[in-house]
């Protein structure tokens, strides 16, 4: 390993290339043919901290309630009956914990036993200070540069790596991981040779596990940043969309400008013009029948608002946010692209956001996102790529959590068989190892650890709004301190020469004794303070 410096941030990282998968610790042939991913944990020495009560290394159970239609196929894809395919016996946690070997403790939990309760807030982008503008761009770039220790890719299928005699797997950074997660989910099945691949499948998208599983993603993510960074209160801002004309996130503070010399690339002056993408050629890989490999694709792409304008017309209105959240319905019908009124396939995009039905020919709401920024973003596999991502979904996710508190559904609401492949009750997100169900996030944030600023009280939203504020005094509260002292020092020596000097002048004009004003007497003023807005926070009201 070596220490490097990349945009002002110091940082370790790891250049050793071992061909092992996901987990890093499950990925060795020995595993894969035992299909056992039960890793020790340090803490204990023993295979999924049993010895201390965090876990026991347990059969993997999984539903066999049946599927929606879509997918016609048995035994053809490594994502059905998740993740049988590759372990059939994993780490089970303990209620606090959790981890491919429990090592972790649940979202929200804290400690060395997991039993110190957090809520994290995620706030506006443009709510965020300066300095911590420059933070998130900083952790951003860092996870982009840092080849993660715990997780790796998939390059092959299961029957290419022989059934697990072969393994094939690369290294990556961490925000490639999650590139990678979100390819993997969404990605075509290849059911043998060129070209032969079936498209009517995604364990993530189009059907009831969309919210749950971008949920679950973004908390790992989070989880991710702050073992990388040792900033256990970062969490991931959101971008309110509602009304904007135009990616007014789109500058050099913040997630990058549109460059002056190619419309489709990032302005030079952001780090994310020297990102690469990976995972973002899918008809590619279908045309070859292969799986991604990581492989360096090129720059990452951007040109918001060049889209087809008959598909998308406009970004969402805050109207129509409202309308989304106020159908009653989690999903309908065959729960697919074709829901009408259904609350999940509005929010998704493929449902009128005005009359809720289903297969609308303009799309909305969260896909419209993906398609105005014209670019990476705009693939469903490869989308990802763009950091713009993470703070869209956030606010995705918090319109999901909007609906959660105002209907609060019981679980059975959420559809228990016949969804499409992947998005039954009980089915194990695709690629999450820990394991996680789809029901287990059909609950609100704040049994998960964390809350949306623009949700809070009315209290709590002003300290919220001048947290910024705040943090800016912080910041320059020294160098203020200093010129304080140095103003009352200053106003001291004006009041002291001007005192002898009067005291002088006394004895060259007696006229002056009487009761006139001096000629040299000097009115009182303020020290003066001499302060930049270049480190004010961008306020806009939610």
């Amino acid at each position: 390993m070596r220490l490097q410096l990349l945009h002002g941030v110091f940082f370790l990282q790891y250049v050793s290339f071992s061909q092992q998968q996901f987990p890093r610790l499950c990925a060795t042939a020995e595993a894969l043919l035992s299909k056992e991913c039960c890793p020790v944990w340090d803490g204990d020495g023993s295979a999924c901290g049993a010895s201390s009560g965090r876990g026991f290394c347990r059969d993997v159970e999984v539903s066999d309630l049946p599927n929606g239609l879509n997918y016609p196929f048995s035994g053809l894809d490594d994502r059905e009956r998740w993740p049988l395919v590759f372990y059939n016996r994993t780490c089970q946690c303990a209620s606090n914990y959790m981890g491919f070997n429990c090592g972790e403790c649940q979202f929200g939990l804290f400690g060395d036993n997991c039993a110190e309760r957090r809520v994290s807030l995620r706030r506006n982008v443009f709510h965020l200070s300066a300095a911590e503008r420059r933070k998130l761009i900083s952790y951003l770039n860092l996870a982009k540069h840092t080849v993660n220790q715990d997780y790796v890719i998939a390059t092959g299928t299961y029957r290419e790596m022989n059934n697990g005699s072969s393994p094939l797997f690369s290294n990556v950074s961490t925000y490639d991981v999650f590139v990678w997660m979100h390819y993997y989910v969404s990605r075509n099945a290849l059911l043998g040779g060129p070209g032969n691949v079936w498209t009517d499948v995604d364990f993530g998208h189009w059907a009831p596990a969309f919210l749950p599983w971008h949920r679950v993603y973004l908390l790992h993510w989070e989880r991710e940043i702050r073992k990388l960074t040792g900033d256990f209160e970062f969490s991931i801002p959101y971008w309110d969309w509602r009304d904007a004309q135009g990616c007014d996130i789109c500058t050099d503070d913040l997630m990058g400008a549109r460059s002056p010399l190619n419309p489709n690339l990032i302005s030079p002056a952001s780090v994310f013009s020297s990102w690469k993408v990976m995972c973002s050629r899918a008809e590619d890989y279908s045309a070859r029948g292969v799986l991604c490999d990581g492989s360096d694709e090129g720059p990452l792409l951007r040109n918001p608002g060049n889209h087809n304008h008959n598909v998308v017309p406009r970004l969402p209105t805050a109207a129509e946010v409202e309308f989304t959240v106020s159908l009653p319905e989690y999903d309908t019908g065959a729960m697919d692209r074709s829901a009408n009124f259904s609350f999940r396939n509005t929010l998704e995009g493929f449902g009128n956001p005005q009359t809720g039905l289903g297969n609308s020919a303009v799309i909305g709401m969260h896909a419209s996102l993906h398609i105005f920024m014209n670019g990476s973003m705009s693939s469903v596999q490869g989308s990802a790529n763009d950091p713009i991502f993470l703070l869209h979904h956030a606010y995705v996710d918090s319109i999901y959590e909007q609906w959660l508190r105002r209907h609060a559904p019981e679980q059975t609401h959420y559809p228990e068989s016949n969804a499409p492949i992947g998005h039954n009750r009980q089915y194990h997100m695709v690629p999450f190892l820990p394991l996680h169900r789809n029901i287990e996030y059909f609950v609100s944030s704040k049994d998960l650890g964390y809350e949306y600023s623009y949700m809070l009280n009315s209290d709590q939203r002003i300290v919220e709004v001048l947290s910024p504020y705040l943090a800016m005094m912080m910041e320059v509260w020294p160098w203020l301190l200093g010129a304080l002292v140095l103003g009352a020092l200053v106003t001291l020596t004006v009041a002291a020469i001007t005192a002898t000097t009067t005291r002088a002048c006394w004895k060259v004009w007696p006229w002056q004794r009487g009761g006139k004003k001096s000629a040299f007497h000097l009115p009182e003023r303020e020290p003066l303070i001499i302060s930049s807005d270049s480190d004010s926070p961008n306020y806009n009201s939610v």
